[in-house]
C-alpha cells in the first residue's frame, strides 16, 4: 500500500528489507527524505521526516529551543534533530496493536501532516540559522511568512 502512494506522487524510494523504506522528494524550500519502519512487536508504524538542512554544532542549543517553540505548536507528531545526521526531522508514531493494519487513508493523513508541518516551519530554520533570529522570533517569523502559502 506505501509502495502504491508513492509512486502515485512519482517520488523516488528504496526498500532495505520488507520492513522498511526510504522515501525521497523535493518540497518547496528543500529536499525531504522519509523512513517508514513497521515494528512487528509493538504493532507500530514508525515514521521521520527529514529535512535536507545540517546544523552547525554551534547552533544546537538555539535549534533545540526552537524546537521546543515549534513543538508546542503541533497536534500530532513532534521535531526533533537527528542525532546522526545533524538535521531537523518531523516524527511519529502510529500504534496499530489490535486493528486490521494501517489504512491508505491514515498513511496519506500521517504523510500529509509532515510535509505540511515541514514546509510550515523550514522557514524558521532559516530564520534562525542565517537569518540571525532568535529561536522565539524566528517561529513568529515563519508562521507570518507562510500565511499566505498554507
Amino acid at each position: 500500500m506505501m509502495e502504491e502512494l508513492v509512486n502515485a506522487n512519482e517520488w523516488r524510494y528504496d526498500r532495505s528489507t520488507d520492513e522498511e523504506m526510504i522515501v525521497e522528494f523535493t518540497g518547496q524550500w528543500c529536499e525531504y527524505r522519509m523512513f517508514f519502519v513497521w515494528q512487528e512487536d509493538l504493532g507500530a508504524l514508525y515514521f521521520s521526516c527529514l529535512f535536507d538542512t545540517k546544523i552547525t554544532a554551534g547552533k544546537r542549543a538555539a535549534v533545540a529551543e526552537l524546537l521546543s517553540y515549534i513543538n508546542e505548536r503541533l497536534w500530532l507528531g513532534h521535531f526533533d534533530l537527528c542525532s546522526e545526521e545533524l538535521a531537523p526531522m518531523f516524527r511519529h508514531t502510529i500504534l496499530l496493536r489490535g486493528t486490521a493494519g494501517v489504512s491508505a487513508e491514515q498513511l496519506e493523513d500521517l504523510m500529509e501532516a509532515a510535509i505540511n508541518e515541514c514546509e510550515r516551519f523550514y522557514p524558521a530554520f532559516q530564520f534562525l540559522l542565517w537569518g540571525g533570529k532568535k529561536p522565539q522570533e524566528a517561529v513568529e517569523a515563519a508562521l507570518l511568512d507562510t500565511v499566505g502559502t498554507a
